[in-house]
């Protein structure tokens, strides 16, 4: 009845396993799927709506928010690295598993007349002790594998996110300078045919009008540069959000002509503190740190010997004997000294890193503060005094050509410096908000825009 059962237990066990089954990658269908991505509003709408209740956007209305919205359904680094925690939370449950048991089966025959039977059946089971350090290391050791996945999301989410908001600071400042280029090109195209007349007529060199010809020539190709502008802009943008660009529609920045003023938290050196060490750059650099440290702990354990348990039973020629044994595994002859030694070398080159990672977050927060300030003051600058005084000049142009008083070629040359200035003013106006970008970069939090209400949800659910 014993022997029956034994096939029957086998076949129940191995019923429990689990089976292998291939799912490969077809790259071919992943290239098509991308071309014909669409973005579905309503998708989006909804994954706003989770991310931040307290915002009123349509799903027609694209701006930060819904772009960072959209890029949480669609961005494919997004989707790797949330798979990422997956992976490493399967791993930190294989991890408690203890290491599995060895059973040995053993059969001997002996022609002996005098005993009952020849045969020698037996078996032992060899269980190791999985106990002590070198189990809390390697548990330890995974858990901190799930908590730096976590910070990877964090940070790929993050990069996302500075993506889509310098994609759509040069796809605005490149749309406007595109104009205002086009704008300069037209009006140089006329000062070149006023110029042409002028010597036709004797009244101006040739010299003056290769000049003329050549700020034209320029003019058409920074009006051509920007337009390539506009376009790399565009499919920056919806490769930030992980669509093709003919899917992605355009995108609005309300408030962009006027940035708001240097957020006082983002100065503060105790906001600036806290928002340098909560980076996913110094956290990763904590969990490495913290890995070194569970790796040596697992060494210090090794240099003790490992037991492994082995009860057994064997029926011998009809006397059963249940025999039972203790095995250890022993250490390197050096007890594990050079392992150690190694461990703590890493431990010491993981807690530099950190160090350094915090230096170079400090260094960025510094740099970028800097760089605000100083496109503010350009900004201000261009604003204030290059903008008025050109276009003063250009309303006394525009009176003196009506009065006969100048030619054509001296009107568009003043002219052409007003909208010199504007094209200047919408660069400062780039800078300040590429500035703000690099600044939100280096402290990894929004500090203007729509995605505060993210954070204002986040803490009134608090």
């Amino acid at each position: 009845m014993k022997l029956r059962s034994v096939p029957l237990a086998a076949a129940l066990t191995l019923a429990g396993c689990a089976h292998y089954e291939a799912v490969p990658v077809d790259t071919q269908a992943l290239a098509r799927q991308r071309e014909t991505a669409r973005l579905d509003e309503a998708a989006v709408a909804g994954e706003v709506r989770r991310i931040a209740p307290g915002a009123d956007l349509a799903p027609w209305q694209w701006n930060k928010l819904s772009l960072l919205a959209a890029a949480l359904l669609y961005n494919p680094d997004i989707a790797a690295a949330r798979a990422g925690i997956e992976t490493a939370s399967a791993q930190a449950l294989a991890a408690r598993q203890a290491p599995g048991s060895t059973l040995t089966l053993a059969s001997e025959y002996a022609h002996d007349t005098s005993a009952s039977s020849p045969w020698l059946l037996g078996g032992a089971l060899d269980v190791p002790l999985d106990i002590g350090g070198v189990r809390k290391a390697r548990i330890a050791g995974a858990a901190l594998a799930v908590d730096d996945a976590r910070y990877v999301y964090a940070d790929t989410l993050w990069s996302a996110r500075m993506a889509i908001d310098r994609a759509l600071i040069e796809s605005i400042g490149s749309t406007e300078r595109a104009g205002l280029y086009h704008q300069l090109a037209d009006l140089r195209a006329r000062q070149l045919a006023a110029m042409e007349r002028r010597v036709t007529a004797g009244a101006a060199s040739r010299t003056e009008l290769e000049r003329v010809r050549a700020e034209g020539a320029d003019a058409a190709r920074l009006a051509s540069d920007a337009d390539h502008a506009v376009e790399a802009a565009k499919i920056a943008l919806a490769a930030a959000v992980g669509v093709p660009e003919a899917a992605f529609p355009n995108a609005d920045w309300p408030g962009f002509a006027d940035p708001a003023p240097l957020p006082l938290q983002a100065t503060s050196r105790e906001q600036l503190r806290q928002a340098m060490l909560a980076r996913p750059g110094i956290l990763r650099a904590m969990v490495a740190y913290g890995q070194a440290e569970q790796a040596l702990r697992g060494e210090v354990a090794r240099q003790y010997p490992q037991i492994t348990l082995s009860p057994g039973y064997t029926w011998e020629r009809g006397l059963v004997k249940l025999p039972f044994n203790i095995g250890l595994a022993l250490p390197p002859l050096d007890l594990n000294r050079h392992a150690i030694a190694a461990a703590e070398a890493s431990r010491s080159e993981k807690g530099k890193q950190v160090e350094a990672a915090v230096a170079s977050a400090r260094a960025a927060v510094d740099s970028a503060l800097s760089e605000c300030a100083a496109a503010r003051l350009a900004l201000q600058h261009v604003r204030e005094i290059e903008l008025p005084n050109a276009e003063r000049l250009a309303e006394r142009a525009d009176r003196e050509m009506a009065a006969g008083a100048i030619n054509r070629v001296d009107w568009a040359s003043a002219k052409a410096g007003a909208l010199t200035a504007r094209i200047n003013a919408s660069d400062a106006l780039v800078r300040v908000h590429s500035a703000d970008a690099a600044l939100e970069d280096a402290l990894q939090r929004p500090l203007s825009g729509p995605e505060l209400l993210m954070a204002q949800d986040r803490g009134s659910k608090e």
